[in-house]
């Protein structure tokens, strides 16, 4: 029986790809192109993740976030024609992906007992960040971390909602979907009401 680590990756692949695949459609890939550019963005995050951790990366061992971007794929070609015209479309998946990425980052930072808390936020930022940034090279965009729109600081304020609740709450699920919340939330409200962080602006003599 699969966790509920398990299934919010599942999900959040799900979610991932979709975002991805719906990004190349509008620059007209092809279908194994758009595939590529879901994988991509669904298990980049989390093999640069395991690369740093020294671990195998997670898809090499389980052929089913393979089989779940193929189902995304599936997805946006029988939707595409609501999917690929509304951008609102591309930013609740993002945003879902982001969110789930981040603590299953988390988590298995944690499960291998070794490292600090803040070492976890950070490798769960790369999972739900990273993964984006390889699909905005591969669609030949700036990377939305980059962007003024606040993407990875939803990650860290995700990281820290979960260091928090697990200081109240026992309940470990509780402690996810209130991290996951928090990501979700932080990229909605930023989006809706256009708050971004400053730019260094350069300074003309």
């Amino acid at each position: 029986m699969p966790t509920f680590v398990d299934i919010l990756e599942y999900i959040g692949t799900f979610a991932f790809a979709i975002s991805g695949i719906r990004l190349a459609c509008r620059k007209d890939f092809d279908v194994f192109g758009a595939y590529v550019v879901g994988l991509a963005t669904a298990i980049g995050g989390g093999t640069i993740r395991d690369l740093l951790l020294d671990t195998t990366p997670f898809w090499m061992l389980k052929s089913s976030y393979l089989i779940w971007s193929g189902i995304a794929l599936i997805f946006v070609y029988l939707f595409r024609r609501h999917l690929i015209r509304l951008n609102n479309t591309f930013f609740i998946f993002d945003t879902i992906g982001l969110a789930l990425f981040t603590v299953v980052g988390i988590e298995k930072t944690l499960n291998m007992g070794v490292y600090p808390f803040w070492t976890a936020i950070i490798m769960g930022t790369i999972t739900g960040a990273a993964g984006g940034v390889i699909r905005d090279i591969f669609l030949n965009e700036i990377p939305l971390i980059f962007r003024k729109e606040i993407y990875a600081l939803a990650c860290v304020i995700g990281g820290i909602t979960y260091y928090i609740s697990k200081q109240f709450f026992d309940n470990l699920v509780i402690v996810q979907l209130a991290s996951s919340a928090s990501i979700f939330i932080t990229r909605v409200i930023a989006v809706k009401y256009e708050i971004g962080l400053p730019h260094i602006q350069r300074e003309d003599n």
